[in-house]
């Protein structure tokens, strides 16, 4: 299976689950360039559980368009724990969507140091409960060139969204 099939199936899985579920997602990319977004509404009645995409590939757009703070892009970089949590709940607060998702990397070939390799890519899922959102974040260093950091990304991204749906049921029962 391609990488190109297996996003698109695993997007038909997740588009089912939030359909299922009665659940929306929302997404705020970076190094991802709404890739997660396009594989979503790539599948027939997606428009069900997708509302809100936001590309945030500047720190400027972090700020405007998600609530990321100034400061904390200036402490920890835009590719921190602290940025996706950030845009994880700018995201998730801005849409009215249940569940987020957030990426913000380093795809290359350019752009790495040695503290953040490229490859490096910080991921983040905001899970609406009660008056607030419980937050997640995980960093992953992928391997291989620009088109394969943004590939892993998509697939983790949309495997954290599933594991997350699957969650809620299972804790429903």
């Amino acid at each position: 299976m391609s990488d190109t099939e297996s996003i698109e199936a695993l997007a038909d899985s997740v588009v089912r689950a939030l359909i299922v579920a009665g659940k929306s997602v929302a997404t705020a990319e970076s190094c991802t360039g709404g890739w997660i977004a396009k594989a979503i509404t790539d599948i027939s009645g997606s428009s069900k559980c997708f509302g809100h995409g936001v590309v945030s590939y500047s720190n400027g757009a972090k700020e405007s368009m998600l609530g990321v703070q100034a400061a904390t892009l200036t402490e920890h970089g835009a590719v921190s724990e602290q940025v996706v949590f950030e845009m994880a709940a700018g995201a998730l607060g801005r849409s009215g969507a249940d569940l987020a998702v957030a990426v913000s990397g380093i795809a290359g070939p350019d752009g790495g140091t040695e503290e953040k390799p490229v490859g490096t890519v910080w991921l983040a899922w905001a899970v609406r409960s009660g008056s607030g959102a419980e937050i997640q974040a995980e960093v992953r260093h992928f391997p291989g060139d620009r088109q394969a950091v943004r590939v892993h990304t998509v697939l983790v991204a949309l495997r954290g969204i599933k594991e997350r749906l699957d969650g809620s049921r299972a804790n429903r029962r």
